[in-house]
């Protein structure tokens, strides 16, 4: 099956398991601007909320124009605001995502339309950005999953090169999603900084193939990154296969531990595994779906 053909299949699939259910709001993600939920902030509802002294870029309307009279005092208006709870997926889009014989893109493409359908249950928007040399809004992603276009996970760098760049503008006290396989060396700590930047919530979900997870290779062997294109030739025997299995578990402990310091949520799946029995629990797990009845 050609790439673009499976990709659409998971979307659809991810689509269909999302409507069983809605994003999880934490309190924190009811604050923010212009939408359908009244929150706790000022903003622009029409429920006076308190004042405090003018600052350059407010909005002159909100100007009490009675007090300045009096007393010559700039001070704006401040109302309770409503907001709409938004929802950034953040994918990584490197090429090992695409590894030959793995399924690791289209499982995050599942997680991802899961929870656009799920965001649009909870009448919250949602958006899907790609991670590469920078992070760029998906196509399309803002609406149906059927409509978004596939990414083509080919970068030939890790997500972290474009998270550190100045990236996208996300909404303060949004939720935020990050799918990747995680196999980078660099320290999470910057990554994860970036997408915790406020974020009323984040969750880290490591999407690994079986194979990764646990090789069963023996012999000799010359494996090749696909991101750099260097070789490196490995006798691989039970004695390597764990040693590759310890180093794997102190890596995923070193993102578990960083995720707990920027209080995020952080859960691990098989890419071949994404969804049993119609449920999505890597996602339930880190709290980010609840069911919708």
């Amino acid at each position: 099956m050609a790439f673009e053909e499976s990709c659409r299949e998971a979307l659809a699939a991810g689509r269909a398991l999302g409507m069983r259910y809605r994003l999880a709001l934490p309190r924190e993600a009811m604050r923010g601007q212009a939408g359908a939920r009244l929150g706790t902030l000022a903003g622009a509802s029409l429920d006076f909320h308190d004042y405090r002294d003018y600052q350059p870029g407010d909005d002159l309307r909100h100007l009490d124009w009675g007090v300045y009279a009096r007393s010559d005092k700039e001070i704006v208006k401040l109302f309770r605001e409503e907001v709409s709870p938004r929802l950034d997926v953040v994918l990584d889009g490197s090429r090992s995502m695409r590894l030959d014989g793995s399924v690791k893109a289209e499982a995050a493409l599942t997680l991802a339309a899961a929870c656009a359908a799920a965001a649009e249950n909870a009448h919250c928007a949602h958006e899907v950005w790609v991670a590469g040399t920078r992070v760029e809004a998906l196509e399309g992603s803002r609406g149906d999953p059927g409509v978004w276009r596939v990414p083509a996970f080919a970068e030939a760098c890790s997500p972290d090169e474009g998270l550190l760049r100045a990236g996208p503008r996300w909404r303060r006290h949004g939720i935020r999603l990050f799918v990747s396989d995680l196999l980078w060396p660099a320290e999470p700590e910057s990554a994860l900084r970036r997408l915790a930047e406020g974020a009323a919530f984040l969750a880290v979900v490591q999407v690994l193939a079986q194979e990764e997870e646990a090789p069963a290779l023996r012999g000799q062997h010359r494996f090749q990154d696909v991101e750099t294109d260097e070789h490196l030739d490995v006798f691989a025997d039970a004695s390597a296969c764990a040693a590759y299995g310890a180093a794997l578990a102190r890596h995923r402990e070193r993102w578990s531990r960083a995720c707990r310091q920027f209080g995020a949520r952080f859960e691990t799946v098989a890419a071949e595994r994404v969804s049993e029995g119609g449920r999505l629990r890597a996602l339930e797990q880190c709290g980010l779906l609840e069911s919708d009845g």
